[in-house]
């Protein structure tokens, strides 16, 4: 490749990811489905071995995924919001607990001397508690009322089906318009390096959802059976955002630990909310994760942690999106550059006779 043509490389790489960043919420729910297609294209070409038409195959896979987000919807969304009003109703708990228990421990076990009054601090907080309401109310009318943002919600409630649809109807054939379109010199390369960071994200993205899930349910069973009333929210958000290693873990800590200093106000309560997310996190490690993700797979949980949070910061949610299958695609060309270079001079120049 002469100097040019890297320039002219660099360019439409350097615009591509300015276009990307300006059109990032436009963008939002094309990316969710095609996120979606890609995930349920396999099923369609399963089906399709098996004789089924691809239109048939595709509305079977679409309904069953519109099945499964509203069972999501109809079991999940309840559940978080009667765990939502328990929490509201523990709110003047806290500062009971805050006023009779937590600050005479730190008065006790380190000598911080606060000086605050017993119940001066329900008292102020009690005071401020119908501005807080009146202002928490105010906000959400308003946002209720925000035409754009309730017709940014209702289009991407309306758009993802709508695209979900027609690309996984379409997915091959537009897969094949793009390798037909590649210039026949670098075609069989560029698919087989294609094909490997297709398999790195599918066996991640496969094995990390089913982890999620476990680990979800572990938590959730866990908490139940310490007797939190929290435990379904608490664990279902663990699950959830342990999609980024070691989050899961931590956000769970913090919720089950305050949770259980709420509700019970002992330590043994405590530590059996730490031994449960001791105890999944173990099993992520030991069992879970070698068996679902699997270390072939060549995503290191650093590289996972460092994508998301750079694609995040500079695309917001679209980089999000991106992140895993740019990930994905360095590892995949960084083992390629590797062999390469093992194969060249540089790593193996024989000294002249």
């Amino acid at each position: 490749m002469t100097d040019s043509r890297k320039w002219w490389v660099l360019a439409v790489t350097v615009a591509t990811a300015y276009l990307l960043y300006l059109l990032g919420p436009v963008l939002t729910p094309f990316m969710a489905s095609a996120l979606l297609a890609y995930l349920g294209d396999p099923l369609v070409d399963r089906l399709e071995k098996r004789g089924v038409s691809r239109t048939l195959g595709v509305g079977i896979v679409f309904v069953g995924m519109l099945a499964a987000a509203a069972l999501g919807m109809v079991i999940v969304l309840p559940a978080l919001q009667q765990q939502v009003v328990v929490l509201v109703g523990k709110l003047p708990q806290v500062l009971v607990w805050a006023d009779e228990r937590f600050l005479p421990w730190l008065n006790e076990r380190f000598g911080l001397a606060i000086d605050i009054e017993p119940g001066v601090l329900r008292e102020h907080m009690a005071g401020h508690w119908g501005e807080l309401s009146t202002v928490v109310r105010n906000v959400l009318m308003q946002l209720g009322r925000s035409s754009q943002a309730l017709l940014g919600w209702v289009s991407f409630l309306l758009l993802v089906p709508v695209v979900t649809f027609y690309l996984l109807r379409d997915w091959d054939g537009l897969l094949a318009q793009i390798r037909d379109l590649l210039p026949r010199r670098i075609e069989p390369r560029f698919v087989a390096i294609v094909g490997e960071i297709d398999l790195v994200l599918a066996e991640f993205l496969r094995g990390q959802l089913t982890l999620m899930a476990a680990l979800a349910g572990i938590y959730v069973l866990g908490l139940w059976a310490v007797g939190l009333e929290l435990a379904f929210s608490i664990g279902v958000i663990a699950g959830l955002v342990s999609f980024v290693p070691y989050l899961g873990v931590i956000v769970g800590v913090l919720l089950g630990a305050s949770a259980a200093l709420l509700q019970f106000g002992d330590l043994w309560h405590l530590l059996a909310v730490l031994a449960v997310f001791g105890i999944g996190q173990t099993l992520e490690g030991m069992v879970l994760s070698p068996w679902l993700v699997g270390e072939r797979i060549g995503l290191h949980p650093v590289a996972v942690i460092f994508a998301v949070m750079a694609g995040g910061q500079l695309f917001g949610f679209v980089g999000v999106l991106l992140a895993l299958p740019v990930a994905a695609a360095v590892v995949v060309l960084l083992r390629h550059s590797r062999d390469e270079y093992i194969r060249s001079s540089l790593y193996d120049r024989q000294s002249p006779p």
